[in-house]
C-alpha cells in the first residue's frame, strides 16, 4: 500500500472511532492551558508554604518545572498522603506529584512514572536505642507515622508484635507526637528528617532502622498512556540536562545517583 492510500486509510478509519475513546488527557491539558497538580503542602522540603505563603519545594519546583515544558499554567491542588490517589482518581487533578513511592497495591489504580527522585525510608528516635537492620529492635517501642504511607504499609508488615504502630492523618501530626513525647520513635524519609533537623537541631532523630531507598515517582491515570510518555520523556531528559539532579541536591542536600527503573 502507498503512503497516500495509507494515510488516507489512517483517516478513515479515525472517523469511525467513538469521540469517547479518543479522550487523552495529555490533549485535554494542551487544549485548557493548565495543568492540575496534586502537591503536598505540608511536608517540607516536598512541598510547604514560604514565609510570605507561597507555596515551594522540590516538589513544587518540579511540577513548575513540568508545567514549564508543556507551555500550560500550573495550578496546584493541596492534597495529603491519604486523599492524592482519590484526587486523581475523581480528575480532582491531572497529575500528582507527592512524594509517592510505587509499590503494587497502588499501581492497581494509577500509572507510575519513572522515578525522579530518591530517599531512604526508616524509623528515627534516641540513639539510645541503637540501630538495626532487624525490625525487632522496634519491640516495646510506640512508633508514630502518617496513615496509609509506604511506611506505614512497611510497619504493619514487619514490625514487631509488641510494637505499637500509632498512625495519624498526616506528617506534619506523626511528627508532632514524636516531638511532644507521645512516641518513641517517628518513621518517616530521610529527606523529611534531614529538614526537620536543620530546623530543630536540639531533638534527637538519629536513625534506627533504615527500611530501603524509595524513589520517588509522578502519578498519572490509570490508562493515560500518552501522558505517561511525555512525562517519561519529562523526567528523563531532564536527569539527562541536570535539572532534577539539581532539584535534589538543593532541597535534599544529596547527590543523585543511578535510580533503578519502573
Amino acid at each position: 500500500m502507498g503512503i497516500k492510500n495509507f494515510l488516507a486509510s489512517l483517516a478513515i478509519a479515525s472517523t469511525l472511532v467513538p469521540a469517547a475513546a479518543q479522550a487523552d488527557k495529555l490533549q485535554d491539558i494542551m487544549n485548557e492551558g493548565t495543568v492540575r497538580i496534586g502537591i503536598l503542602l505540608d511536608v517540607p522540603p516536598w512541598g510547604y508554604n514560604d514565609a510570605e505563603g507561597n507555596p515551594t519545594g522540590l516538589d513544587v519546583e518540579v511540577a513548575q518545572l513540568l508545567a514549564d515544558e508543556l507551555s500550560v499554567e500550573l495550578e496546584i491542588v493541596q492534597v495529603t498522603g491519604t486523599n492524592r490517589i482519590p484526587n486523581l482518581l475523581s480528575d480532582q487533578v491531572d497529575i500528582v506529584i507527592a512524594a509517592m513511592g510505587a509499590n503494587s497495591e497502588r499501581a492497581q489504580q494509577l500509572m507510575f512514572s519513572q522515578p525522579y527522585t530518591v530517599v531512604d525510608l526508616g524509623v528515627y528516635g534516641s540513639s539510645e536505642i541503637g540501630q538495626s537492620d532487624d525490625p525487632s529492635i522496634l519491640s516495646g517501642h510506640t512508633v508514630a507515622v502518617a496513615r496509609g504511607t509506604t511506611l506505614d504499609l512497611w510497619l504493619t508488615d514487619n514490625a514487631p508484635d509488641d510494637a505499637t504502630i500509632s498512625r495519624y492523618e498526616d506528617v506534619p501530626s506523626a511528627m508532632s507526637a514524636y516531638i511532644a513525647g507521645q512516641a518513641d520513635l517517628f518513621s518517616e524519609n530521610s529527606a523529611v528528617i534531614a529538614n526537620l533537623l536543620k530546623d530543630r537541631p536540639e531533638i534527637e532523630m538519629a536513625p534506627v532502622v533504615i527500611m530501603r531507598q524509595s524513589p520517588a515517582h509522578i502519578g498519572v491515570g490509570m490508562g493515560e498512556h500518552n501522558l505517561l510518555q511525555w512525562v517519561n520523556t519529562f523526567v528523563f531528559s531532564n536527569v539527562m540536562n541536570g535539572k532534577l539532579p539539581a532539584l535534589q541536591e538543593k532541597w535534599f542536600g544529596t547527590k543523585r545517583g543511578p535510580l533503578p527503573a519502573l
